[in-house]
């Protein structure tokens, strides 16, 4: 795919906003290599079109109402696998950014990102590649507060769950009840604004607070 990159890069626009998707259809528009081949106004209609479309990069709004775009983004991979799908919001919530990755999603950008950093999002998902907004990195790591607040015995206790290990594993490792282990648990996933221990993984194993 990157030996394509001169090829034309085929996309489709996701917001429920009419203003938004015109935006950004004009914004493209100026890129020679960028034909936009579509456009939803929810995530339920996402996932038709990208099925019959097959669009190389789904520029995906998050807060719509009926089916939101992350729960459109696990939708459409479960359909198309290999669908790149950029997170295209006005949030910058790290939670939200968290949650984004954690839906499949191969990018993040903010709506208001320049038309240079756009276009860049869309070429490297093109190409396989990731991209974060560099103007989301430091919401990103601002997730560093938080994670200081877990206590060592969280952190040993995450970082068994990262291993697969189950509660009663855990419990049994560290001689705690099964118990024990669930009040840890429940107070991680409040730390990390985690909804899942999936989630708490994948939280911590990005921030590096585990390895």
């Amino acid at each position: 795919m990157i030996a394509q990159m001169a090829d034309e890069i085929t996309c489709l626009i996701v917001d429920d906003h009419e203003v938004v998707r015109e935006g950004l259809r004009l914004s493209l528009s100026r890129a020679s290599h960028i034909r936009v081949v579509g456009e939803a106004a929810d995530g339920a209609s996402a996932i038709g079109l990208v099925e019959r479309r097959k669009p190389d990069v789904v520029i995906m709004d998050v807060r719509m109402p009926g089916m939101d775009g992350l729960e459109a983004t696990k939708e459409i991979l479960k359909v198309v696998p290999d669908a790149a799908i950029l997170i295209f919001t006005a949030f910058s919530e790290r939670s939200l950014l968290a949650r984004g990755l954690d839906s499949g999603a191969k990018g993040y950008i903010l709506k208001e990102a320049p038309h240079e950093t756009l276009l860049r999002a869309i070429e490297r998902l093109a190409s396989g590649e990731g991209y974060v907004d560099p103007a989301l990195m430091p919401a990103f790591l601002s997730g560093k507060d938080q994670t200081d607040m877990l206590t060592a015995r969280e952190r040993e206790i995450l970082q068994l769950l990262a291993d697969g290990m189950s509660n009663a594993d855990v419990a049994a490792k560290l001689f705690i009840s099964q118990e024990t282990v669930k009040s840890h648990v429940r107070h991680i996933l409040a730390k990390l604004e985690a909804d899942t221990r999936t989630h708490a993984v994948a939280i911590a194993l990005r921030e590096s607070i585990i390895d």
